[in-house]
């Protein structure tokens, strides 16, 4: 009965409460999540005598760490909304089949991504930007985190299965179990051991090893509504396609992030040295204080929008967007004030090197400069997801990086006697008009889309 009541609340419980009971919990779950990364971050750049060349190298790995992410993330984000329209619409044997033809997809790409990625780490680290002296750190952190990528698969790409059937509470666990392990075991290993970068990425392969026993152990046990099923995970194309182009404007997001500080990384090493890539590895993780929350206030929307969506409810949709939209826009804008005129406080936590401390308040100023747009476009962007749009979703994603940030980073130098200040103003100017476009866009086909989805459902 506790699952009959949890459903139907999707369709007929109060909007702002829904919304806080999911967002809460995914928002929790994001700024958890990120501790993963950040705590490694703020340990190594502590480490002495070489925490400055070691927070670097670590940075140089993002980019793998994007494409890693964005992989998960396209069954993930794209199989979550499926099954919840398809559990709006009554049909919980097609939204499981959905997660358990996920599931197998996700089992593949940790397959090829890892054999992959252990091969040729050195080669991209080097393209990546890596130095003779921040190659060693860089790849002695990859190989680790690398052969745990099996971990990441499950729980970024099957946590979303958890959330979208209204268990915010206990997705939110998988990333504070997870967050908790690596807190504890990173100074142990690090410093305690003396592993260094070594011991910082066995701490989070450890962390997520122990986060995904927690999400199958969930998905098979009797409190979910969608059982992960062996009988499911038989591929199926016209149950994963589906899944996978929805999925792609997600796995386009993270993938072109890997682009995109690919690019950051090549141009600041070229114009700025080791210190402008060591702050940009500093900004980006500050970056995430605004995104990732911006990303779990989406998925406690995601959900209601889903159902209702499927539930041909268009008022609930519009009113569960409103919530989205408002919060969205405010966490952004106030996230830019604290960055903005706090920056040295930030740079601080990573790094007590004088030197990149300095250099990245200053550098931090341009970058953030146009992040108060971030929630509007996000806010918009995921909208689309949620409701099924997988082709504007993907062309909403692609605009703000490959349209205009990508080649900004190469063509403003040339416009700037302080040429990485040219890079790093890419930012702001990308920021901004593409939050316009996205919010053009999904403000002016929204009553469309309802109606059509309406006129599916009749």
């Amino acid at each position: 009965m506790a699952k009959q009541d949890k459903k139907q609340d999707m369709g007929s419980g109060s909007i702002p409460s829904l919304m806080l009971n999911l967002a809460i919990p995914a928002v929790v779950a994001q700024l958890i999540n990120m501790l993963y990364n950040i705590v490694d971050r703020i340990y190594i750049g502590h480490i002495p005598d070489a925490g400055a060349s070691a927070l670097t190298g670590v940075g140089l790995f993002l980019p793998i760490l994007m494409m890693i992410n964005a992989f998960a993330m396209l069954a993930g984000s794209g199989g979550a909304p499926r099954a919840a329209i398809a559990m709006g619409k009554g049909d919980r044997e097609g939204a499981q089949k959905i997660m358990g033809n996920c599931f197998s997809v996700l089992m593949i790409f940790a397959v090829l991504l890892t054999v992959l990625f252990y091969a040729f780490a050195p080669q991209l680290l080097r393209l990546f930007g890596a130095s003779d002296v921040t190659l060693p750190y860089a790849l002695s952190y990859a190989r680790i985190y690398i052969v745990g990528i099996v971990f990441v698969m499950i729980v970024m790409g099957l946590n979303p299965f958890i959330t979208t059937q209204g268990f915010a509470k206990f997705s939110m666990l998988t990333t504070v179990m997870g967050a908790v392990c690596n807190i504890i075991l990173d100074p142990i290993l690090i410093f305690g051991f003396g592993m260094g970068v070594q011991g910082a990425a066995l701490a989070t392969v450890i962390s997520q090893a122990v986060s995904a026993v927690w999400v199958l152990g969930f998905l098979r046990g009797g409190r979910t509504m969608l059982r992960l099923t062996v009988a499911d995970m038989k591929l199926i194309p016209e149950v994963i396609a589906p899944c996978l182009a929805l999925g792609i404007s997600t796995f386009v997001m993270l993938s072109t992030e890997s682009i995109l500080n690919i690019s950051f990384n090549s141009s600041l090493s070229r114009f700025g040295g080791d210190v402008a890539v060591g702050a940009m590895t500093i900004i980006s993780s500050c970056s995430q204080l605004v995104t990732l929350p911006l990303q779990g206030i989406c998925q406690g929307g995601q959900p209601i929008m889903s159902y209702n969506f499927g539930a041909g409810k268009k008022e609930r949709v519009k009113q569960a967007f409103r919530c989205q939209f408002l919060a969205c826009a405010g966490y952004a804008g106030l996230m830019w004030l604290l960055l903005l005129t706090l920056p040295q406080i930030f740079a601080g936590i990573f790094s007590s090197d004088a030197v990149l401390v300095e250099y990245t308040v200053w550098a931090m100023r341009i970058y953030m400069a146009g992040i108060f747009s971030t929630g509007v476009q996000i806010g918009c962007q995921q909208t689309f997801m949620a409701l099924g749009q997988a082709k504007i979703s993907l062309l909403m994603a692609c605009l703000r990086k490959l349209v205009l940030l990508i080649p900004l980073i190469f063509i403003l130098p040339f416009f700037f006697q302080d040429k990485v200040f040219g890079v790093f103003v890419a930012e702001p100017v990308s920021d901004i008009i593409a939050a316009g476009v996205t919010a053009a866009m999904l403000f002016t086909r929204l009553n469309r889309i309802l109606d059509k989805g309406a006129g599916e459902r009749a």
